[in-house]
């Protein structure tokens, strides 16, 4: 009778997750269509990008809950949501190339919505022909984050600028958004070589310290001295930033919020201060605290991120640059959004492997096959960079007269190709397995990430409407 109580117990908390996920998925999706019945237009663009939405999170939630449980039953269920989102996000694909007359190219939100469909379309890939079964506990979260800023960007269809008028669009950013998927899916499989390769849990903490800090040092970028936060002053009416210059944008403050990201930047530091001190007396009850503290930190960072949307969602603040109150928007900060969602994901990631490392490495394919596979999808994205660099240089030759000019997207897309290129020569001619493979794949999605959203925002030139 243990014998059989052991094993039924996993298949009834495995029909457990999976029900409540059903009917979590089934209220939202019940909701969505009350509230857009009425209009008619059930299929629209939005409403199939919040159905993708929905589909995405209880995909993460099921591939979430087998990490932590081992079931299978959640796999089997995650698999089946994340095509349900794919198929809602494919219409919400469909549905913008129709509209806009063109494949979804020409802004970051219709980049942001291919990438996430490629993104997809990998992770199936690699689920079912490789076995990476706990792919998905990276990458749907990433797919998540990326529907959630497509809700906060400019989303109407508008007229392409004479640059963007030609087929080498269509050829250039499909490639682009291949190759950056691609590089996602390494990263994924990266970090699952080093779970499996043994790599010690207290490195990943002192890794997941150092991200979460570099995050909140950027967002305190914008910190006022007397501890507001400047965020872009927002034109509701126009959808849009509101610049007060040729490329000068009107920064508002908030107040106090400063403060609040100082607090929690104080707090997501002690873990690795602590790993650090771990290291020179080899202590475990450092370590044990630290464990501790970075539960304590995801409160806070959530209880910031709740702050940040509350106040930053709406409201009219003061700025240092022009006289009286302007308003503001989520839309207005998507960079800041995103670094304070994916500081959360990275530390709840953290703790998911503290909890269940054991388990995970059992689910896990072989460490030598991780390697291989890791290979093998950047020596699909390097070809797929190489041409898209290839084809802009074309397309600016006939749309600029120069194939390249060193705008700042050009030169970070040179920087990405080199990383990859550095990673296959070290691998083909010196052998390069195992560690030093995987730090680079981690390092080259780094700046495919910088590329992709830091030079749009950071960095504006020639590429900055896209």
């Amino acid at each position: 009778m243990a014998r059989v109580a052991k094993v039924e117990q996993p298949a009834a908390t495995g029909t457990a997750l999976v029900v409540a996920v059903g009917l979590g998925v089934a209220f939202l999706l019940f909701m969505a269509f009350l509230n857009v019945v009425k209009s008619g237009n059930v299929l629209s663009e939005p409403n199939l990008l919040f159905g993708a939405l929905i589909f995405y999170a209880g995909a993460a939630t099921l591939y979430l809950g087998f990490g932590i449980t081992g079931t299978p039953s959640y796999i089997r269920y995650a698999s089946l949501a994340t095509w349900a989102g794919l198929l809602a996000n494919t219409g919400a694909v469909a549905h913008r190339w129709y509209a806009a007359g063109h494949p979804p190219f020409a802004s970051i939100y219709e980049m942001l919505l291919s990438f996430v469909w490629t993104l997809a379309v990998l992770t199936l890939i690699a689920e079912k022909k490789y076995g990476v079964k706990v792919i998905g506990t990276v990458t749907m979260p990433v797919a998540i984050v990326g529907v959630v800023l497509m809700q906060l960007l400019r989303t109407e269809v508008r007229p392409l600028v004479p640059a963007l008028q030609s087929t080498w669009l269509h050829v250039h950013v499909t490639l682009a958004m291949l190759a950056y998927a691609a590089c996602a899916l390494s990263f994924a499989l990266a970090m699952m070589f080093l779970i499996k390769d043994k790599m010690k849990t207290e490195t990943f903490l002192a890794a997941t310290s150092v991200f979460v800090i570099a995050t909140y040092l950027g967002v305190l970028t914008r910190f006022e001295k007397w501890g507001g936060l400047s965020v872009v002053a927002w034109n509701e009416e126009a959808k849009s930033e509101v610049f007060i210059g040729k490329g000068m944008r009107l920064f508002v403050t908030i107040p106090d919020l400063g403060w609040m990201m100082l607090l929690v930047l104080a707090t997501v530091t002690v873990p690795f201060v602590l790993y650090l001190v771990w290291r020179k007396t080899n202590n475990e009850t450092f370590i044990n605290i630290a464990n501790r503290a970075v539960f304590v930190s995801i409160l806070l960072q959530a209880l910031a991120l709740a702050f940040f949307l509350m106040r930053a969602r709406s409201g009219e603040y003061a700025s240092l640059d022009a006289d009286g109150l302007f308003p503001t928007s989520l839309a207005a900060s998507p960079f800041i959004l995103s670094g304070l969602v994916g500081g959360i994901f990275v530390s709840l990631l953290y703790l998911l492997l503290l909890w269940r490392r054991n388990d995970l490495e059992r689910m896990l394919p072989a460490a030598d096959e991780l390697d291989r596979i890791t290979y093998r999808t950047i020596a699909i994205a390097f070809p797929l960079l190489t041409l898209m660099i290839a084809a802009g240089a074309y397309w600016a030759n006939r749309t600029w007269g120069s194939y390249w000019s060193w705008d700042p997207k050009e030169t970070w897309a040179a920087i990405t190709w080199l990383v990859y290129a550095g990673y296959l020569h070290m691998r083909i001619t010196r052998g390069w397995r195992g560690r030093r493979a995987a730090y680079f794949a981690i390092l080259g999605f780094a700046v495919v990430m910088f590329t992709f959203f830091g030079v749009t925002y950071l960095l504006p030139g020639m590429h900055s409407y896209a």
